[in-house]
C-alpha cells in the first residue's frame, strides 16, 4: 500500500526526480511480487515436493514389509546396517541385540539390530521392517511425515523468494541513491566555487 501511495504521489509532483519515480516503481513491483509471486513460489515448491514424497511413500510401503523379530542375546558390538526397528528413539534408549526373524520368502534370518531397551531381554519380540530379501531397513515414511516435509519445503522456498525480492529492491534503491549523490556532487562542483560571491545571484 505504501508503494502504491508513493507512486501516485510522485506522478505529478513538480519536485519529482526521475530517480524518485523509478524508486516508487521498484517499491511497487517488489510489493506485487511479495504478495503474489512469493506465495505462488511456495505453493508450487510445496506441491512438487509433496508429489515426489508421496511417490516415495508408496514405493517404500510396497517394498518394505513388517515382521516380528525375537531377541536371541545382547550384541557384543555396535549394530551394523540401518537401525530398522519398531519405534524411533534416542540412542541412549536403544540397545544392540542379536535377533532372529523370518524373511518374506519364509527363510529364517539372524542379525544384529537395535531395539528399545525394554525389548532387549532374550526372548522378547519386537517389530522390524525388511526389504524383499529379508534385510533390515528403515520403516517406510508416513504420509504425515511427507506432508510436513512438503510444507517445510514450501515455506523455505517462499522465504528465499521473499528474501531475493527484498535484496533486489535494496540493491536497486542503493544504486538510485548513489546516482542522486553523484548528481548532487556534480551540481555542487559547478556552483560551489562561486557560492556567496557578489554578482553570482546567491
Amino acid at each position: 500500500m505504501r508503494a502504491a501511495t508513493g507512486l501516485w504521489r510522485w506522478r505529478h509532483n513538480p519536485l519529482r526526480r526521475t530517480t524518485d519515480l523509478v524508486e516508487a516503481w521498484v517499491a511497487f513491483a517488489a510489493a506485487v511480487l511479495l504478495c503474489l509471486a512469493v506465495p505462488l513460489t511456495g505453493w508450487a515448491s510445496g506441491t512438487s515436493a509433496y508429489g515426489s514424497l508421496s511417490r516415495a511413500v508408496r514405493t517404500q510401503q510396497e517394498q518394505r514389509l513388517p515382521t516380528t523379530a525375537r531377541v536371541v542375546r545382547l550384541a557384543d558390538g555396535p549394530v551394523s546396517g540401518p537401525r530398522s526397528v519398531e519405534t524411533a528413539g534416542e540412542e541412549r534408549l536403544r540397545r544392540s541385540v542379536v535377533a532372529r526373524w523370518t524373511a518374506p520368502d519364509g527363510t529364517p534370518r539372524t542379525g544384529t539390530v537395535a531395539t528399545a531397551r525394554q525389548h532387549s531381554a532374550p526372548g522378547a519380540s519386537f517389530r522390524i521392517w525388511t526389504d524383499s530379501e529379508g534385510r533390515p531397513v528403515q520403516p517406510p515414511m508416513q504420509t504425515g511425515t511427507a506432508r510436513a516435509h512438503a510444507i517445510m519445503a514450501g515455506l523455505t522456498a517462499a522465504l528465499l523468494a521473499g528474501l531475493l525480492v527484498e535484496l533486489v529492491r535494496r540493491i536497486a534503491v542503493r544504486r538510485l541513491e548513489l546516482r542522486r549523490y553523484a548528481r548532487l556532487d556534480r551540481a555542487w562542483a559547478a556552483v560551489g566555487p562561486d557560492w556567496g560571491r557578489t554578482g553570482t545571484g546567491s
